[in-house]
């Protein structure tokens, strides 16, 4: 029995996401495995680079990294994704879009090999930025290859899939503090449960393994190592991008490619014809033109996309999310919640942003792109006066309010997190994989990926810092951002839901700049019409045969009755 075209199309896209879930994965891991005891006993030089610090009040000493270290840490591996994503948009359009998975998977297995089995400092820095080279590639190709694989109907549920796999894995690698947990009777089952639930990995390893132990950081970094090693070995199995396959002059396996992925292996399906017709023709006409990286700028449709993804990418780093993800501890710590709290509250919201960008894959196809980025972007403004006030007035109050405040502040940062993940976080990825032609789409994904890991090694050098020196005034950085990025999507934005991919050249280039008064229907070539109209042409066809069929049938019976008579 075949596995419904739908079917089959997520199924597809779900593998090719264990690219992402290496990113969620690798950046979740490595606070939990560098802050194990048995990592500072191994490497034994804590007079530089780390540091002693209580969990919570009252709680064991156990080992942290210092602010410069730890953004080491953040930016040897943002740093590399960037270099890691220009990697991609080079060789991407020249060896395809599986080779290109295989070849970021491949850099990972090396960049994690060298985490897993360091001796001393550099291993680890090494192998963070080759890791973050693999990954760079991976958060690249990884949605491009799922846009041009999907039917436009369910294109933005399996691109979605990139950020609800980045999330899984950093939700699987959720890191606590290496000793045992200490709470209040009141709060200690619950605690408990929310512990053994959600940390698979470093605080399981630090929880059953002493201070002597290697394995107690090896293993966490060890287990990326196997959804590489998976990546790397199957993607060959998976279909090649149709699109890709048509561009470099393999049209028939391109036809047979596109069967397999929307009808089950019929060539003669008309939806399948009518699709294999408009990426020919888009790309033919592509082909006429040239194909540079200044393309982009001297194109009027596709700087215009390029510009959008740009703002978009950067928009996405100024909501304040990897501010609020990388420094927890940090920023908890400022309203008196010790760090094994902070952490449990935040592994909470990983869980939230799992069940946001959940529904984000069943439901964004359905409320399309434009409204939920600008109403996340408004929402997530609002929660963030509320996060920066509450921050404000703490040190002011008495104590008795104090404990309330922190309450609002939890609460808030939930809410803030669910926001993001059904609105920013997925469409930030979404979007940009189906917006180009075939000839721009690697380059501005690639540029877009880019823009991506520089603001997020902004952020990561910045906030510590910051924070440290003016408190909650720098999140009003993120206040007066987010409700900007709404009114600039709100003016700048188009619709791209159910558009097929070889459509938005018409979108963007036969529409005004300023959306709220642009007409954008009835743009550009049309697939379902055409798909209507190859049916109806079989339909005629067919009729026409009948009705050859009876005339010659009457005439053969009207000439063996002229016989017997």
């Amino acid at each position: 029995m075949a596995i419904p075209p739908r079917v089959y199309q997520i199924c597809v896209g779900i593998f090719a996401s264990l690219g992402s879930f290496l990113y969620g994965y690798d950046l979740g891991v490595i606070g939990g495995s560098v802050a194990a005891a048995a990592f500072e006993r191994n490497f034994n030089d804590p007079s530089d680079e780390i540091e002693y610090v209580e969990s919570s009040p009252g709680s064991s000493i156990t080992p942290q990294l210092t602010k410069n270290y730890s953004g080491a840490i953040v930016a040897v591996f943002t740093g590399g994704g960037f270099f890691g994503a220009a990697l991609a948009g080079l060789v991407s359009d020249m060896i395809g879009r599986r080779l290109t998975i295989l070849l970021g998977a491949a850099i990972f297995l090396v960049g994690g090999a060298l985490q897993t089995a360091g001796r001393d400092i550099s291993y680890l820095l090494a192998g963070r930025a080759i890791a973050g080279l693999g990954v760079g590639d991976l958060v690249m190709i990884v949605p491009l290859y799922q846009a041009e694989i999907a039917h436009p109907a369910i294109r933005g549920r399996i691109t979605a899939l990139q950020q609800l796999l980045i999330g899984f894995g950093s939700m699987i690698a959720c890191k606590f503090p290496p000793k045992r947990i200490r709470t209040k009777r009141r709060n200690q089952v619950s605690q408990r449960l929310i512990i053994d639930f959600l940390a698979f990995t470093t605080y399981g390893t630090n929880q059953n393994m002493d201070a002597t132990n290697n394995a107690q950081w090896r293993i966490p970094l060890g287990i990326q190592l196997a959804p590489a090693f998976l990546l790397a070995c199957l993607i060959l199995l998976f279909p090649e991008s149709p699109r890709w396959q048509i561009a470099h002059g393999r049209t028939q396996k391109g036809l047979a490619t596109l069967a397999r992925l929307h009808a089950s292996g019929n060539q003669e399906d008309e939806w399948v014809l009518a699709e294999y017709t408009q990426i020919e023709a888009t790309i033919e006409q592509e082909k006429a033109e040239s194909a540079s990286w200044m393309d982009l700028f001297k194109e009027k449709a596709s700087f215009r996309r390029l510009f959008l993804v740009l703002a978009l990418q950067a928009s996405v780093q100024m909501t304040g999310v990897s501010a609020i993800q990388y420094f927890t501890p940090q920023i908890y710590a400022s309203l008196n919640i010790g760090t094994t709290e902070s952490l449990q509250y935040q592994a909470v919201s990983n869980v939230l942003a799992i069940v946001a960008q959940f529904c984000t894959a069943v439901f964004i196809d359905r409320i399309g792109r434009r409204w939920p980025l600008i109403l996340g972007n408004v929402f997530n403004g609002i929660f963030w006066i509320i996060l920066t006030a509450v921050v404000a007035v703490f040190p002011s109050q008495p104590e008795s309010s104090q404990e309330g405040l922190g309450w609002v502040f939890i609460v808030m940062n939930w809410l803030f997190q669910l926001s993001f993940s059904f609105t920013c976080g997925s469409l930030s990825w979404i979007i940009p994989a189906e917006v180009f032609d075939m000839k721009t789409r690697s380059k501005g994904v690639t540029l877009g990926v880019m823009m991506s890991f520089a603001f997020n090694t902004l952020i990561g050098q910045v906030t510590a810092p910051a924070f440290s020196d003016v408190s909650w005034r720098y999140f009003i950085t993120f206040v007066v951002c987010n409700f900007t990025n709404a009114l600039f999507f709100w003016a700048l934005m188009p619709e791209t839901k159910k558009r097929p991919l070889e459509e938005m050249n018409a979108l963007f280039s036969e529409t005004q700049w300023f959306i709220p008064t642009a007409k954008t229907r009835n743009l550009g070539f049309h697939i379902e019409e055409f798909a209507g109209d190859i049916h109806a042409q079989r339909a005629k066809s067919v009729g026409q045969e009948e009705h050859d069929e009876k005339i010659d049938d009457r005439d053969q019976t009207a000439a063996m009755a002229g016989r017997l008579g």
